[in-house]
C-alpha cells in the first residue's frame, strides 16, 4: 500500500451528554471525503480513543468504514494501554474492513526494543493488514530505535511510520536509513521539513478544519516540488500547528477551530475541560489569520 496524501485523524464529536453524536460523526466523514483528503485516521489520539469504551472504539471501526463506502481508506487506530486489548481491536478493525491499521507502543507500561517489536509482530498476525508505525515518545514513553527497526523492517506489512517525535535527526535518520518505511510527518510543525526529506504522507491534524488547504500543501511540496510557496504556506500555518502542538489544549483547541470554520466540534470529555474565554479569543485570533493568509497565497497567480 502506498501512504500518500493527506490522511486526517478525524476528531470524535460528543453530544452534550458525551455519548458520540454519530450524526456529527457521519457528516465529518462526508466532509472530508468531498474535500479531497486520501485517507481518514478512526481511533486516533486526535479522535480521544483513550477516552473510549472498546465497544464504542469497535463501533467507530463499524460505522467509518460503512460511512465512507469506499471514497476514502480507513486507517483504525489499535493503540492501548493492555496488549491483549491491541490484538482485539486489530481483529475488529479488519473485520470491519479497514485498510490499514496505525499501531504505536502500549503507553506506560515501557516495554523494551525487542518487546515493543514483538507487540507489534503480534498485532499484525492477528490482523494481516498494512501498518502505519506511530513514534509518539511523548505520549507512550518509548521510542521506535534502530533495534526495533531492525526488527521489524523487513516484515512485509510495516509499511510506513508515522514520527511524531519533534526531532528533526529522527525524520534525517529514516530518511536515510530505512527508505522501505514510507515516512510520513506526524508533527504539525515540522511538515515541511518532512516534505525536503521525501515524505509522501501528513497525518494532518489541522485537516479536521482546512482540509483543502492541508491538501494544497501537500501538492505544492510533494507533487509539483515548489517550496518556495510551500514555505509560504507553511509559515501562514505555523502559529496555529505551534498553538496546537504546544498550547496545552490539544483536542480542545482542534474542536473549537473545527466550530469555528462551520464543522462539527462539541465538548470533550474528561479528564480534558473546556477552554477559558481567553484561550478561545488566542485560538479564534490565529484561525482567522492563518485563513486570511492560506486565501491571499492560494488565490496569487502562479508565476
Amino acid at each position: 500500500m502506498r501512504f500518500e496524501g493527506i490522511y486526517t485523524p478525524i476528531i470524535t464529536p460528543f453530544g452534550d451528554d458525551l455519548s458520540i453524536d454519530f450524526d456529527a460523526y457521519g457528516q465529518i466523514i462526508d466532509w472530508q471525503a468531498d474535500n479531497g483528503v486520501h485517507a481518514i485516521i478512526v481511533g486516533g489520539s486526535t479522535g480521544e480513543f483513550f477516552s473510549l469504551t472498546q465497544e464504542e472504539r469497535i463501533e467507530q471501526f463499524n460505522f467509518a468504514v460503512k460511512r465512507s463506502a469506499g471514497r476514502l481508506p480507513v486507517i483504525a487506530g489499535v493503540n492501548d494501554l493492555l496488549a491483549d486489548r491491541c490484538c482485539e481491536l486489530a481483529a475488529a478493525a479488519r473485520d470491519a474492513g479497514a485498510n490499514a491499521l496505525l499501531v504505536a507502543a502500549p503507553p506506560y507500561g515501557l516495554p523494551g526494543q525487542e518487546e515493543l517489536a514483538e507487540h507489534c509482530m503480534r498485532i499484525d498476525r492477528v490482523a494481516g493488514l498494512p501498518i502505519i508505525l506511530y513514534n509518539y515518545p511523548g505520549r507512550t514513553g518509548v521510542s521506535m530505535e534502530r533495534e526495533f527497526l531492525d526488527r521489524i523492517a523487513s516484515c512485509a506489512n510495516f509499511q510506513a511510520i508515522k514520527e511524531s517525535s519533534g526531532e528533526i535527526e529522527r525524520i534525517q535518520m529514516l530518511a536515510r536509513e530505512y527508505p522501505e518505511l514510507q515516512l510520513s510527518a506526524g508533527s504539525e510543525d515540522l511538515v515541511l521539513e518532512f516534505f525536503a526529506w521525501g515524505a509522501r504522507s501528513w497525518v494532518s491534524v489541522v485537516a479536521n478544519f482546512f482540509p483543502r488547504e492541508a491538501v494544497r500543501l501537500y501538492e505544492t511540496c510533494v507533487l509539483e516540488g515548489n517550496f518556495d510557496k510551500g514555505r509560504g504556506m507553511t509559515s501562514a500555518l505555523l502559529p496555529l500547528m505551534i498553538c496546537l502542538e504546544k498550547g496545552g489544549k490539544f483536542l480542545q483547541s482542534v474542536k473549537y477551530a473545527c466550530e469555528l470554520l462551520g464543522r462539527p466540534g462539541g465538548p470533550v470529555r474528561p479528564p480534558f475541560l473546556p477552554m477559558n474565554e481567553e484561550l478561545r479569543g488566542e485560538v479564534s485570533e490565529i484561525v482567522e489569520t492563518a485563513r486570511t493568509s492560506l486565501r491571499e497565497i492560494l488565490e496569487e497567480k502562479s508565476g
